[in-house]
């Protein structure tokens, strides 16, 4: 499999890299992540990094993953770059907003490497 670059976007540090080992459990690998604290710190990455997926917190301060979806395609950042957000809501309507905005799928925490392969793996291969 040809090496995956990944954005992971996330307010909490220990989120990210559980964001990560479930990818690399799910079977991405070779895998490079760069990682974001917020979502303009986010958008800032994608100015100077190419890459083949995002994952997104929706709940962070300073720019939510909603916001952050909006300026993302907006500003036409990473165009074809599938977007999963991942949320600890069990709202419909942040679901709903996130699709709407953008987003091709969603996970919801606590996730297993196993709904992580299930949601993201496919959008991966497709593109």
């Amino acid at each position: 499999m040809a090496e995956i670059r990944a954005l992971i976007v996330d307010d909490s540090t220990v989120m990210r890299k559980i964001v990560e080992r479930a990818l690399r459990q799910a079977g991405l690998d070779p895998l490079v992540v760069h990682e974001a604290g917020s979502g303009i710190e986010g958008l800032e990455v994608l100015r100077t990094k190419k890459v083949d997926l995002i994952l997104s917190d929706i709940n962070m301060p300073s720019m939510d993953g909603l916001e952050f979806l909006r300026q993302l395609r907006a500003q036409d950042l990473a165009p074809g770059v599938p977007v999963v957000m991942i949320t600890t809501e069990s709202s419909e309507e942040h679901v709903k907003q996130a699709i709407l905005s953008g987003a091709q799928g969603y996970i919801r925490k606590p996730f297993t490497a196993e709904q992580v392969k299930e949601r993201v793996l496919p959008l991966v291969h497709a593109a």
